[in-house]
């Protein structure tokens, strides 16, 4: 439901260049027409892909020294944090961008702290030290309360009850983050696994007598542009390591299968997440919270695709302590993840028939079996998706076309078939 408070007026860009530093910061309408991402949000998400970076470069690094469960462990770890934080700012700012002189302020802030938290991420990895990333974390969170009072001051009524629950909701759990810090190592994942549970509790708490507004188009949008930029740092992750394995030796050669599987591989994963509406699934406020929760696995498996890519290209030129086949499963897993998730979040509601719903299910099937094609592994994968493309394109135009034909006939009198 649409608060009752108030709104921002019109898009972001229509707003005049000499209004006021500080505005009254009140929900904004959900169906106001071309709202888009604001340049704000979108250096925000750049600023995050340098976190989303570092926990790729240092997954590689685990994997290198044949540490695979540690590090995916800790991966999953910090990569929620970067995940949490982000996805609360974005569906934040979706109800409550303003752009006001203080909530610009606070968004840095946070973009500061994300920073922060990029600069321990290494600490983590090298010796489950979390001071760094929890320090970060906290200045992004506390930053959000923040914002979340200010909706309490400017509101009323339950809107200014699901305002402040949130505010206080969030610094409840930066308290309980510091349990993380304190809890000795065996016993540490399952405190962060307590406290993840904390986090995910605080939105339905919090909107527990009214929901917060947001935009369809707006929020599909961010998660797609999200999607982009972290697509692209797997792609520089890739290039990265084929450049690194060519350098000094003469195995261009042997990474040729590996550079043109990657790139069919990140092209199929970019032609799959965009080929149908993103918006349709944020409709019901049920499915919207299913959707965006459930890209925590989109953001990760594709993050972890370009690291391993990359950790394939290093076991290839014998910089790696992994076997092939352990490899080849950097790669084909988080494929065959990200193709599930794809398809139980938005693409399953766009296919007609037994056929098209069987693609993307069959394709991660497919993809895990390619683990198994030794050297070719990547290149294997790479077609296979391809070849998943290739096959919706088919059996969507034929649909239709079927349906093209029955309209004409119906049209024109006849009876469908």
């Amino acid at each position: 439901m649409t608060s009752s408070s108030g709104s921002a007026s019109g898009a972001f860009g229509s707003r005049p260049p000499t209004a006021r530093p500080v505005r009254r910061i009140t929900a904004r309408r959900r169906d106001e027409s071309h709202r888009v991402a604001s340049p704000l949000e979108l250096f925000f998400d750049l600023c995050f892909v340098v976190a989303i970076a570092q926990a790729g470069a240092q997954l590689v690094h685990k994997f290198e020294e044949g540490h695979v469960g540690e590090g995916l462990l800790d991966y999953a770890m910090v990569f929620f944090a970067i995940w949490w934080a982000w996805i609360q700012f974005s569906w934040f700012a979706s109800a409550y961008d303003n752009d006001d002189v203080p909530y610009r302020l606070a968004t840095l802030v946070q973009i500061s702290g994300v920073l922060v938290l990029a600069a321990g991420v290494s600490r983590v990895f090298a010796g489950d030290d979390f001071l760094v990333v929890w320090f970060g974390y906290a200045i992004m969170r506390v930053a959000m309360s923040t914002q979340w009072l200010r909706v309490a001051v400017a509101t009323a009524g339950r809107e200014r009850g699901m305002a402040l629950r949130y505010a206080i909701g969030v610094l409840l759990c930066q308290g309980g983050w510091v349990g993380v810090l304190l809890a000795p190592e065996p016993v540490r994942p399952w405190v962060f696994l307590a406290m993840v549970i904390a986090e995910l509790c605080v939105p339905p708490y919090a909107q527990r007598y009214m929901k917060q507004s947001w935009h369809p188009h707006h929020i599909a949008e961010r998660y797609g542009l999200f999607t982009i930029i972290v697509l692209g740092e797997a792609i520089a992750a890739a290039t990265a390591a084929v450049k690194s394995g060519t350098e000094g030796s003469d195995a261009l050669p042997e990474l040729l299968p590996y550079a043109a599987g990657g790139l069919l591989l990140v092209f199929s994963v970019w032609w799959i997440y965009f080929a149908v509406p993103l918006h349709g699934q944020l409709r019901s406020r049920r499915h919207a919270f299913v959707w965006g929760y459930g890209h925590y696995l989109v953001f990760a498996s594709v993050a972890a695709l370009g690291a391993g890519i990359e950790v394939a290209v290093e076991q290839r030129v014998g910089h790696a302590d992994v076997s092939g086949l352990v490899a080849s499963a950097t790669v084909t897993v988080p494929t065959a993840v990200y193709l599930l998730t794809v398809w139980v979040l938005h693409a399953r509601f766009h296919k007609v028939g037994i056929a098209q719903q069987l693609v993307l299910p069959g394709t991660a099937a497919a993809v895990l079996a390619c683990t198994f094609a030794g050297h070719w592994a990547i290149l294997a994968t790479g077609a296979t998706t391809a070849l998943s493309v290739a096959t919706s394109i088919t059996l969507s135009a034929r649909t239709a076309a079927r349906e093209a034909r029955t309209a004409e006939r119906t049209g024109s009198g006849g009876e469908p078939p």
